[in-house]
């Protein structure tokens, strides 16, 4: 049986493996000691742009253009970037036992790695129907969107069917970005999705209704309060209708799934400690187990800023969780020490020209302003979450970057609602 050693080992090849093989170098990586171990075909790259640019009808993006890091104005690490840092860029390769006790890692191959420090980046995968037991879910034209392969699938389709109906079913981060390039393609699309309005976990019903009247009149249909029941197919197994819930039929040429996802956390479930879908960590991102780090998606850490345990699927987390846990890695070789993770939760989405951020955290009382008048897509707006005369959170659709940075400092610093009222106005 094959076997190969290395001093530090991350794996999976997401978002944090790129900007923890980035921090690695900075930090004085010596080559040889470093392997990346990812199930995709492609080196890290940023992710978002799947559901965005990488579906454009006229000058879609394409690798190497979104590697990381250039999602947060960094250098792209391209292929050969981990070629020349000495880093082993093992792709397409498939983990299937994991042992933290003897410190190895076997794929589907039969390879054994070893590894004095890991860092557990293997991220989310998506849930699909067929989880639920949904009649016809895995016909031919239901797609799902989490790695590149997905997108170009995906894009292929949207080429085939010029004109055509597309069914998009979610309505969070994934249902919106994506119903929003589907409609740029020219395709009849239509939302479909349980809650009263979309993105609940974050919006309120004002913030919501402006993105819903905006879809509407860029011709997306929504039906709400319902969910896909099953899908009917032809001979060919494709599908050709969504049944809903609540009794309606959709024609579909395609369908788009985007109903969550789930910490890939098998490997290891048993070995480490869990909570709240991830795998416990401190401050550092230090599991339960000597020397084993986890990062991103799979990490339940502490959230300093709320004093709560907390578990966060976004990007940005995903990148600065993958920073801290290499400069304590390091810290730790060099008998020093670092502070604490200190987050303010963050999230972003663009769709057509719209473009909002959130900072903070969405409790308390949320008060919306300026939605109601908000009539074209220059339009501003914004919310902010009150707990106790503080702002917990605050909300900004089409905010400049110093008006965004106003809001976060706001968040961070739980600032007095009177204070928030003279920045959202900037």
């Amino acid at each position: 049986m094959a076997e190969k050693s290395y001093k530090y080992v991350i794996l999976g090849g997401g978002v944090a493996a790129g900007y923890a093989a980035r921090e690695f170098v900075q930090q004085g990586l010596k080559p040889g000691e470093l392997a990346i171990i990812s199930k995709e075909a492609a080196a890290p790259y940023e992710r978002p742009a799947l559901s965005k640019a990488y579906l454009f009808p006229e000058s879609p993006a394409r690798l190497p253009g979104f590697h990381t890091c250039v999602g947060s104005g960094g250098e792209r690490l391209t292929p050969e970037w981990y070629t020349e840092k000495g880093i082993d860029l093992i792709l397409n390769t498939e983990v299937v036992e994991g042992s933290v006790a003897e410190k190895t890692l076997k794929t589907a191959a039969g390879v054994v790695y070893k590894y004095n420090t890991l860092i557990i980046a293997t991220g989310a995968t998506f849930i699909k129907l067929s989880d639920f037991g949904t009649p016809g879910a895995d016909a031919k034209g239901i797609y799902h969107l989490r790695e590149v392969q997905d997108a170009s699938a995906l894009y292929a389709a949207i080429k085939a069917i010029p004109n055509g109906n597309a069914v998009v079913v979610g309505g969070g981060y994934i249902g919106l970005e994506l119903a929003a390039v589907l409609r740029m393609n020219n395709l009849n699309v239509t939302m479909v999705y349980p809650e009263p309005f979309c993105m609940p976990r974050l919006f309120v019903s004002e913030i919501a209704a402006y993105y819903e009247g905006y879809y509407k009149e860029k011709g997306i249909n929504i039906i709400k309060g319902t969910v896909a029941s099953g899908f009917e197919t032809n001979d060919q197994g494709e599908v050709q209708v969504v049944k809903l819930k609540d009794g309606r039929e959709l024609k579909a040429d395609i369908v788009i799934v985007g109903v969550g996802a789930r910490p890939n956390t098998g490997l290891f479930k048993d070995q480490l400690t869990l909570e709240k879908g991830g795998f416990k960590v401190d401050g550092f991102f230090k599991t339960s187990a000597p020397d084993v780090y986890a990062v991103g998606d799979v990490a339940t850490f502490p959230l300093k800023l709320y004093d709560e345990l907390r578990r966060v699927e976004h990007v940005d987390h995903a990148r600065k969780s993958a920073i801290q846990a290499v400069q304590a890695i390091k810290a730790a070789e060099e008998g020093k020490t670092i502070e604490e993770y200190d987050y303010l939760p963050y999230f972003y989405s663009r769709a057509f020209t719209l473009s909002w951020q959130f900072y903070g955290d969405n409790v308390g009382n949320a008060v919306v302003w300026g939605a109601d008048t908000a009539s074209n897509v220059n339009g501003k707006f914004g919310a902010y979450w009150v707990k106790d005369g503080k702002v917990i959170g605050a909300f900004l659709e089409g905010g400049s970057p110093d008006e965004n940075k106003a809001l976060a400092e706001a968040a961070r610093n739980q600032v007095p609602v009177s204070t928030i009222k003279e920045i959202a106005h900037l």
